[in-house]
């Protein structure tokens, strides 16, 4: 069985990769994703993504890392989340993926924008504990229409498509 260690030791993250990848060996651990503690654009973000599966990635040989990243990153002086996710397979191969993006209340950005982390900010907001761990910002500006295990899910979804094509293609030209 391939075991995929995810780049994190958040449940939400972590379930997320269990529900996509269910005939895989899938272990949460926690690395550094070499990024600020809150990416601020989709550059960061998706940095933060590829620096956590490929920590896991190397950790032994012929496993998979996977890093699922949240971040915000700004549009025409507006904030809006974003989310993306890599996967480093077995062979060192790289694919990445982003989720939907929505825009942020000016309080959040001005928040921010102070140098907090949106996690702490929305805890506030939302007057929760843990949103991050839970239905994160997501959750709260769809009214729990998608929340974040369901963000990174798709995120994850699209991971593992691209896996599975590229090795299908690899498999027929063989």
């Amino acid at each position: 069985m391939v075991r995929i260690y995810t780049g994190s030791k958040n449940p939400t993250k972590i379930e997320s990769v269990k529900e996509v990848f269910h005939s895989f060996d899938i272990e949460g651990v926690e690395v550094e994703s070499k990024v600020s503690a809150q990416p601020f654009s989709d550059e960061e973000t998706q940095e933060g993504a590829i620096n956590r599966a490929r920590e896991c990635a190397k950790m032994k040989k012929g496993v998979m890392g996977l890093g699922l990243e949240g971040g915000v990153m700004e549009i025409a002086d507006e904030l809006y989340l974003c989310n993306w996710g890599a996967l480093v397979d077995e062979f060192e191969n790289l694919y990445l993926a982003s989720g939907a993006r929505i825009p942020l209340p000016e309080e959040i950005k001005i928040g921010l924008e102070k140098g907090r982390e949106l996690g702490d900010i929305m805890d506030e907001y939302a007057d929760k504990q843990e949103v991050r761990r839970n239905e994160g910002a997501i959750g709260i500006f769809t009214n729990a229409a998608v929340d974040r295990k369901e963000m990174f899910i798709h995120i994850t979804r699209l991971l593992k498509g691209q896996y599975e094509f590229a090795n299908r293609q690899k498999a027929e030209q063989a």
